[in-house]
């Protein structure tokens, strides 16, 4: 096994003058890309199929440098996933054929520098009635704004109830 960090950040060409002056109280952030999305569960899906989906992230994700967040809670997931892109990308494809749900729509994806969301969560499962405070702490602890800006999306499809229409029949 490598001593290299699992997350380390982009090598970038040194800044001179005013450049280098201004970047010094700014990190570097890794280029990330994120998605999120929800989807309905198929009839059958229940914790147990849910906890073996957090198994199996939490075995396969670290080795892609993925993390990530899943919410699963009246017959729907949320899933909120970051990391290299070829690596989400490819993530999102198994995903998209998993036969444990179906009408996925994507609420959000991009990539950019910036921080993760979630640096220490392979894919953690969150309770349907604790993301609004998992989302507000992160981004209260969030120094990078894209970061912020992507976290307050997130909070403010969830108090639209736009994401309730996923979930009914």
């Amino acid at each position: 096994m490598s001593d290299e960090p699992l997350f380390s950040r982009p090598r970038a060409l040194p800044l001179t003058g005013d450049a280098a002056q201004a970047n010094l109280d700014e990190p570097e952030w890794p280029l990330l890309y994120q998605t999120g999305y929800c989807s309905r569960a198929v009839e059958g899906v229940d914790e147990a199929a849910v906890d073996q989906i957090i198994a199996a992230s939490r075995k396969n994700n670290p080795a892609h440098a993925i993390t990530g967040l899943l919410v699963f809670g009246s017959g729907v997931f949320f899933q909120w996933i970051e990391g290299p892109r070829e690596q989400v990308q490819t993530l999102m494809g198994i995903l998209q054929a998993d036969a444990r749900h179906e009408r996925m729509v994507v609420l959000s994806e991009s990539e950019e520098s910036r921080e993760r969301l979630f640096p220490d969560w392979d894919m953690e499962l969150v309770e349907p009635d604790d993301i609004r405070e998992v989302l507000q702490d992160a981004l209260e602890s969030a120094k990078d704004p894209h970061t912020a800006e992507s976290l307050s999306v997130l909070l403010a499809q969830l108090e639209s109830g736009g994401l309730r229409e996923l979930g009914q029949s």
